[in-house]
């Protein structure tokens, strides 16, 4: 046995990754599936597409390896956090589409705790907000309107959990329901001060104790995994966001990262301590490397839409044909005219948690071109990332005792290859940004972690010395353009927010 499988499963795609002992990787395979949009606002996955998938991807992974099962030592897993599954026990059937973290079906029901004077106490609790992002009202709108799935769900009949639950379920033929810590700490149903479900959360969100997976560390023997009659060990999991930190080996507090996804996802690691937020940001478990470990946490800030809005050119508007063909387009002018957009499709997350904000673009004239809207939409990208590097690194400064400015960003992400992009960002934000060998640190650290959980390396420092920049792209661009640059996008924004609220 001489390699380790990473299962990575995303927003749009799922992937398989292999990767040998030197953490080199050795195959990759992925496949697109599905969005499925029923209602605005409303976005789902059909579970059986992501396992269908993830299953078809690591198949070809290994055959493009030139490895069997039996050659592998451990099984990772990195997922798409805060999407919901609900399936039967008995069969493994779904009960409904997964609704994703993009929904906003329940912004309502987390106005209202809002309202009722919930934000502090749920913020203290789970380091997140009270907002449709997070599983807990998901969960209980699956409760809700699934005819009889309350009841069965008290009797025990039903299981639930976030992708990383539904993986580990249909690898171990429902064997085990677990979920790693780092996922757990994404629903606001777990006490991230513990590490564990809480029975006044269960409480509020309406949410049987039952329905629930065993939350588990992030690596070590999790499950066994049973695959063509071979069993191979899972022996790491993690959301996608801690994983792309613990893969750019972001070991120390302090060292930060920025994952350009479907979404963007700024990590601050902040070690044993949580750092409370005064910008709007989340305190969120990094991860738990052991059962006796202790908790170890990051800032977050996420961006609700970031590569989606290239996705949105092609398939919306069928600008496009491709991602690249959107680079090409930007690529051929100066700048993007003035143009900028405000990609609020499904509101706006960190700093500003505004669901009610719709997207926005504005800047248009007649000399603007499709290149223009192509680079303002890429730009978007850059924009949103300094927003939340900025709150964060208030955030950081104002805990005192001697912390430093951010020296540099680590990027990876399918849009962190646009070399463009990158020095976009390093210009926006006035510090280096680091580009790895491997973009995709998500599967690298799903890999890492299993290594880790496997006795294939002996600890996370060992890490580190793996681990290789690409390139460093240094800033360019004048602090005062940067200000003016900042102030024009901020005004933009401005006028994107509580548009729903005014339209309705």
């Amino acid at each position: 046995m001489h390699a380790i499988a990473a299962l990575d499963q995303g927003t749009s795609s799922s992937r398989t990754l292999i990767f040998d002992f030197e953490g080199r990787l050795l195959a990759s395979a992925q496949r697109e599936f599905a969005q499925h949009y029923p209602q605005p606002g409303w976005v789902e996955h059909d579970p059986m597409d992501i396992w269908a998938t993830q299953s078809a991807t690591f198949a070809e992974a290994l055959a493009r390896a030139g490895l069997r099962v039996t050659d592998l030592a451990a099984l990772g897993i990195t997922n798409q956090r805060e999407t919901i599954v609900l399936w039967e026990r008995a069969t493994g059937r779904p009960l409904a589409n997964a609704i994703v973290w993009q929904d906003r079906r329940t912004a309502p029901e987390c106005a209202e705790l809002v309202r009722a004077g919930r934000s502090d106490w749920l913020r203290d609790r789970t380091g997140l907000l009270p907002d449709a992002y997070f599983s807990a009202t998901k969960l209980a709108w699956l409760l809700d309107h699934l005819p009889g799935a309350r009841t069965r769900a008290e009797h025990g009949e039903l299981a639930a959990g976030t992708v990383d639950s539904w993986l580990v379920w249909q690898l171990t033929g429902g064997a085990r329901h677990v979920t790693d810590v780092s996922n757990a700490s994404r629903t606001l149903l777990c006490d991230i001060g513990r590490g564990d479900w809480d029975d006044d959360l269960l409480a509020l969100f309406r949410v049987p104790r039952a329905l629930l997976p065993e939350i588990v560390p992030n690596c070590g023997l999790l499950a066994v995994a049973r695959i063509g009659g071979v069993e191979v060990p899972i022996t790491g999991m993690a959301g996608d966001q801690q994983a792309a930190l613990f893969g750019q080996a972001c070991l120390q507090p302090g060292m930060a990262k920025n994952t350009y996804g479907t979404g963007c996802f700024a990590l601050r690691h902040t070690g044993e301590r949580r750092v409370p937020s005064r910008h709007n940001l989340l305190s969120t478990v990094a991860w738990r490397l052991g059962d006796r470990a202790p908790l170890q946490y990051a800032l977050e800030g996420s961006v609700f839409v970031a590569g989606a809005a290239v996705q949105w050119l092609r398939d919306g508007l069928g600008m496009i044909g491709s991602a690249r063909e959107a680079q090409d387009l930007a690529a051929g002018v100066a700048d993007s005219g003035g143009v900028m957009l405000v990609p609020a499709f499904t509101g706006l997350g960190a700093p500003y948690w505004d669901p009610q904000a719709r997207g926005l673009l504005i800047g248009l004239t007649r000399g603007t071109t499709r290149g223009h809207v192509a680079r303002a939409t890429i730009e978007s990208m850059a924009y949103q990332s300094a927003d939340l590097l900025g709150a964060m690194q208030a955030d950081v400064a104002a805990q005192g005792g001697g912390v430093d400015a951010l020296t540099e960003l680590r990027v990876d992400g399918g849009a962190a290859v646009n070399d463009a992009l990158m020095q976009f960002q390093a210009d926006l934000l006035g510090v280096p940004v680091v580009r790895p060998e491997l973009a995709e640190s998500t599967a690298t650290g799903a890999a890492y972690l299993a290594g880790i959980g496997a006795g294939i390396w002996p600890d996370a420092a060992t890490l580190a010395s793996l681990w290789r920049a690409q390139r460093r792209f240094e800033p360019m661009m004048a602090a005062d353009e940067r200000e003016q640059r900042m102030a024009r996008w901020r005004r933009a924004v401005e006028r994107a927010r509580g548009w729903a609220d005014d339209v309705a």
